[in-house]
């Protein structure tokens, strides 16, 4: 599945490697997300909810 993907870091990532999350559009419409230093689970979330996320993240900066 990874091979496929487009995996994008998130603007509030470090560039020394801290605080690595990483999103991904899905096959069927939803969000894919996940932590680039670790090689593990990720995390899928329909688009209504990532986008519920990311506004409150904004609101917050």
């Amino acid at each position: 599945m990874d091979t496929f993907l487009r995996w994008v870091k998130s603007s509030y990532s470090g560039p020394a490697g801290g605080n690595c999350v990483e999103w991904a559009p899905g096959a069927v419409g939803g969000v894919l997300v996940r932590d680039s230093k670790v090689t593990g689970p990720i995390v899928t979330v329909s688009t209504d909810v990532w986008a519920t996320f990311v506004g409150a993240v904004r609101s917050e900066s």
